[in-house]
């Protein structure tokens, strides 16, 4: 089909063939036909070129954080016998990730090959769909275009942020609270272990002295292994509580439920991840941040399904981490029963607004309802942290408690 380059100039040729006519130049007239004839001509062109194209996408990297620079490479091959003309392709993008990339092949001879690349630079988690992919074959002059729609996809995975706890703090707290914190309250899948008596053939090293001393009897540590650690990450995603997705409180959360499950992962425990719509269920450290990555607010507005979910994963074994925004006073004694069944347990509050930018009686009744929460859940022995949507996890894990626990440390 003629471009609108080429219509330009089938118009041009016509006005001048007109003109040539009423001022009688045949020199004139010669050259408007052949810019009439011309756009036909680079149609037969493009047609007899018999293009025949092969384009696959390839990306540097499938699954990154956010602000991580992506590099898509398109291999752009010719099957056919001739050379190609003149080539436009089009990658089209999800509109987060900004406008179609647009990139320009000059030619490629017969059976021949280009790489042509652009860059990414996602900002925001999510998954993200490239494709699919157009090729506009033109000729050198741009007056006619065929296009070749290419049904190629590949995924993105932009994971949330996750913040390295286990650094020291800048300001300098004095003792490393974040290495005390996490000493405290998630503990090594080692120290998860039973004691049976000796049977012949047991391995000698593995002799629990202090219970021989106490018991009078040989004991042997059971193996780790049949008693791992287990971590529930449960995110409690109402948009009734903590916002839409992407929203600033929405996002803090999921980042927060993200670095405290990747914690857990790195210190040998068996991950497992529930929401407010999903049970708690086994996943590896990559899939739990599959899983983040393409979270979204819930549309329940009862806590009840949380709290149904919840109880379903308890056990004395399990170290429960709760994200969610501070509770009503009507949720909060549900809440904290149906905690009970856990080992230790860290509640992540995220004030769904920043109270600095809400006026006074209203930051102050977000604030209340943070500290009631506070002091509920530090009575039933659960570690708490409360954050605003701006506030990265790490300088309040850094912050020593106010629970004797975490002094003792």
């Amino acid at each position: 089909m003629p471009s609108g380059r080429g219509l330009v100039v089938f118009g041009a040729g016509l006005a001048m063939w007109v003109a040539a006519r009423i001022v009688g130049s045949g020199g004139m007239e010669t050259v408007a036909v052949g810019l009439v004839v011309l756009p036909f001509l680079a149609g037969a062109f493009v047609r007899w070129s018999q293009t025949r194209l092969r384009v696959r996408r390839r990306l540097s990297d499938v699954r990154v954080p956010p602000g991580t620079r992506v590099t898509v490479r398109l291999d752009v091959e010719n099957a056919a016998p001739a050379p190609s003309p003149f080539l436009l392709i089009e990658d089209r993008l999800p509109a987060t990730l900004g406008r179609p990339a647009r990139l320009v092949v000059s030619g490629l001879p017969a059976h021949g090959a280009q790489q042509v690349a652009y860059t990414l630079l996602p900002q925001t988690r999510g998954r993200y769909r490239l494709g699919p992919l157009a090729v506009d074959v033109s000729d050198p002059f741009a007056l006619t275009r065929q296009r070749l729609e290419f049904e190629e996809y590949d995924d993105l995975l932009v994971t949330p942020e996750i913040e390295d706890l286990m650094a020291a703090p800048d300001s300098g707290l004095g003792p490393n609270w974040g290495a005390t914190r996490a000493r405290q309250l998630f503990r090594t899948g080692e120290e998860y272990h039973t004691m049976r008596q000796y049977q012949l053939g047991d391995d000698l090293r593995r002799i629990h002295w202090p219970s021989v001393a106490r018991t009078g009897d040989l004991m042997i540590r059971q193996d780790e292994s049949s008693r791992r650690a287990s971590g529930l990450v449960f995110l409690d995603n109402r948009g009734h509580s903590l916002g839409q997705s992407h929203s600033p409180a929405f996002e803090r959360a999921v980042s927060v439920a993200a670095t405290l499950g990747v914690l857990l992962a790195q210190r040998g425990f068996a991950l497992r991840l529930g929401t407010t719509e999903n049970p708690p269920a086994i996943v590896s450290e990559e899939r739990f941040l599959d899983a983040l990555a393409g979270i979204s607010h819930a549309a329940a507005r009862s806590v009840g399904p949380s709290l149904a979910h919840l109880r379903t994963g308890a056990s004395p074994d399990t170290s429960l981490v709760y994200v969610a925004a501070p509770p009503a006073p009507g949720e909060l004694t549900s809440l904290i029963r149906a905690g009970a069944g856990f080992g230790p347990k860290l509640v992540v509050l995220v004030h769904p607004v920043d109270p600095a930018r809400l006026p006074p009686g209203q930051a102050a009744q977000l604030e209340g309802r943070a500290t009631q929460a506070t002091l509920a859940f530090a009575r039933a022995g659960w570690d708490c942290i409360v954050l605003t949507p701006s506030t990265p996890l790490k300088e309040r894990w850094h912050t020593p408690r106010e629970r004797p626990l975490a002094r003792s440390g």
